[in-house]
């Protein structure tokens, strides 16, 4: 069974990955984009991103604001997978 990451080493990976928070057992990201529409298309590309790894982010939009929030529910905290996922989505920004 996968078990939850020990507080220092979230900590860690938050240190060398921007913009990056870690609260309430999750890591979560706020991403700001010129338009509405430029916002749904990156939730479109987390949506694939989630689909191929099969793990799914939490996802708010107001306008042009899109937040994310990752864990893993079944062991209510932060692993590996959340980690792949984050820095999936982060190219995914860099890419664009």
């Amino acid at each position: 069974m996968v078990k939850s990451l020990p507080q220092h080493e979230i900590e860690g990976w938050i240190a060398t990955h921007p913009g990056w928070r870690f609260r309430e057992g999750a890591i979560s990201k706020k991403y700001a984009f010129p338009s509405f529409r430029s916002a749904i298309v990156f939730v479109n590309r987390v949506a694939t991103i989630a689909d191929e790894l099969d793990h799914h982010p939490d996802i708010g939009v107001k306008y042009n604001v899109v937040w994310l929030t990752v864990s893993t529910h079944d062991v209510g905290g932060v692993t590996e997978k959340d980690f792949k996922l984050a820095e999936r989505i982060d190219f995914a920004t860099s890419a664009r």
